[in-house]
């Protein structure tokens, strides 16, 4: 746990520094100004108000649910899924999960009007990251249980696998400047910022597709894949939905009563 938390503390850190520093990507409200630096501020305590309701949420709910799970294991483990090894397919194994649930966090209407609030953000850099609505990550740790349960997950692991993803998440949503031929090589393995900023591209066929979270390679086999490519001033968001709104707003969201939309199959070019 301690190492977990040197490493996501070093991750938080690290990358906003970074990006800001060499950024690859402008963001319209990383700007001079008293109007943008307001904007900024508040679309950042936002975020922050959001990650401390997940947090919480992580020790009163996710915590819990996952040592009920592990505390529950069938023994379905073999032989050789143990020490080191066993940590590398625990991780697979999550990650290709985690792939599923994000991409049903797309394709099932309830899932979506949680999710949805993290893709509200119209401006995406490293604490975009830390955007979710606490009851998609309560709900994320009671879909992750049969997982758990069936391959004796150990505590220990999971926790591992969970900061990789909190890593993850913060690497691939910052503006943070790659060498082109180094971000091709890496996007080979891990998502990089240049796949997942086409994931919150304001065009419904390009939000519905690059689910992966720490490995690359789940789009391209569960052929999900999208074939846009970033550019600077891509634009953020969700299509056809209203602008970002303030932390009470989004708190509720999930809960009130939103128009109907063909969410799955609606492109933006009509087909």
């Amino acid at each position: 746990m301690l190492i977990k938390s040197i490493l996501i503390g070093l991750f938080l850190f690290l990358i906003p520094i970074g990006e800001r520093i060499w950024p690859s990507v402008s963001s319209s409200l990383i700007l001079s100004g008293h109007q943008h630096s307001a904007a900024a501020i508040r679309r950042l305590g936002r975020n922050l108000g959001l990650f401390l309701l997940t947090s919480l949420t992580s020790l009163l709910i996710v915590v819990p649910v996952t040592s009920f799970g592990v505390g529950h294991a069938v023994g379905l483990r073999p032989e050789f899924w143990q020490g080191g090894l066993g940590l590398v397919l625990d991780v697979l194994v999550l990650d290709c999960w985690i792939y599923w649930w994000h991409r049903a966090n797309h394709e099932i209407p309830f899932l979506w009007r949680f999710h949805r609030v993290h893709h509200l953000d119209e401006v995406l850099d490293s604490s975009s990251a830390l955007r979710f609505h606490f009851g998609e990550v309560a709900l994320s740790a009671i879909a992750r249980l049969p997982i758990v349960v069936m391959f004796s997950v150990p505590l220990a692991n999971v926790a591992i696998f969970e900061g990789l993803i909190l890593c993850s998440a913060i690497f691939h949503h910052s503006t943070l400047y790659l060498p082109k031929g180094f971000e091709a090589i890496l996007a080979r393995v891990v998502v990089t910022p240049s796949i997942h900023w086409v994931h919150h591209h304001r065009e419904r066929h390009d939000t519905n597709s690059n689910y992966g979270t720490i490995f690359s390679f789940w789009d391209p086999v569960f052929r999900s894949r999208s074939a846009t490519r970033r550019w600077r001033q891509m634009p953020i968001g969700i299509e056809g939905d209203g602008p970002d709104q303030r932390l009470p707003a989004l708190l509720s969201a999930p809960f009130r009563l939103q128009p109907r939309r063909n969410w799955r199959h609606s492109r933006s070019d009509g087909s």
